[in-house]
């Protein structure tokens, strides 16, 4: 058979002009989400997500002290915000912010989609791509909660989240389903905890612009803070695979949650006390973080 050397050359050509209109296109897009007005409307987000931990940690302290009308979640946090005199503007900026925040930290990917092409750097590529883009979704999520209660809408996490899990249940094959994702989400207590407790975090530090005297407290508060995010997210993670395993909804619940789970326990209070000051912990980090942001994993 005749060979078709002439066509694969073809073949070739055409992939190498697909490849430099993808090349081209991701380097507009990354122009874009490198651009200095997003990445201060970025740090608005930081300083919003640092604040919002804060509210956390406070409402959590309340929790701790006996309050039964305060959810310690992000949505308890977002109803504190809106409480304030100027509450509404207060939201809006939250919401604004955490959505360009999400933009800037999805850019990300546009620096490493090159890895995907190369098979001996795809496994961790798309590993810090999908860390990426988990991020941003978190983000994305809280942005738009935010502009529900700016707009007058608000929400319920802790509700929706067993409305979702019922009608999840009632489903073929929604068990396993459930139980899915409530291994997926301690994995991500794991690995938050792991984080903390090996100081991977510092990599969203710009470390050569921060002073020396200040790496110390931003490590330390960021140890606490992710140890303690860990916890509570694994613990949302074990209700939620506990509410599949008995189809009882009533323990499919959020931070909150895990919170009120927390408190229950013998020396609750106390337990509960600690991870409110690692919430609140991690809150400063995120202040840090946005004095000074690197989204970049690989530094």
């Amino acid at each position: 058979m005749a060979h078709r050397e002439p066509a694969n050359g073809a073949e070739d050509g055409v992939l190498l002009l697909q490849r430099g209109w993808i090349h081209r296109l991701v380097e507009s897009a990354r122009g874009v989400t490198d651009h200095p007005v997003l990445e201060a409307v970025a740090r608005v987000g930081l300083i919003a997500y640092g604040v919002l931990h804060l509210l956390i940690g406070w409402l959590a302290a309340q929790l701790a002290r006996g309050s039964a009308r305060t959810d310690a979640d992000q949505t308890g946090a977002l109803q504190a915000v809106a409480g304030t005199p100027g509450g509404t503007v207060l939201l809006w900026l939250i919401g604004l912010g955490m959505l360009g925040l999400a933009l800037w930290q999805a850019g990300e990917v546009l620096l490493w989609w090159r890895g995907l092409l190369d098979r001996r750097h795809v496994l961790r590529t798309a590993f810090v791509c999908a860390k990426c883009l988990a991020k941003a979704a978190v983000y994305a999520v809280l942005g738009a909660t935010g502009l529900l209660f700016a707009l007058g809408l608000e929400y319920e996490a802790d509700e929706r989240l067993r409305e979702l899990t019922g009608e999840t249940l009632e489903v073929p094959g929604g068990a396993a389903l459930v139980l899915l994702v409530a291994a997926g989400v301690v994995a991500v207590g794991l690995y938050t905890l792991v984080r903390g407790l090996t100081g991977g975090f510092m990599k969203d530090i710009d470390l050569p612009t921060a002073p020396d005297r200040w790496e110390p407290v931003i490590e330390a508060v960021g140890r606490v803070g992710y140890v303690a995010k860990g916890v509570a997210f694994g613990l949302v993670g074990v209700l939620l695979w506990q509410a599949a395993a008995t189809a009882d909804v009533s323990t499919a619940t959020g931070l909150d949650g895990a919170m009120t789970a927390i408190a229950s326990v013998d020396a609750g209070p106390w337990l509960l006390g600690a991870v409110a000051a690692g919430f609140a912990a991690f809150g400063v980090y995120a202040l840090a973080r946005a004095r000074y942001p690197d989204r970049d994993p690989s530094t």
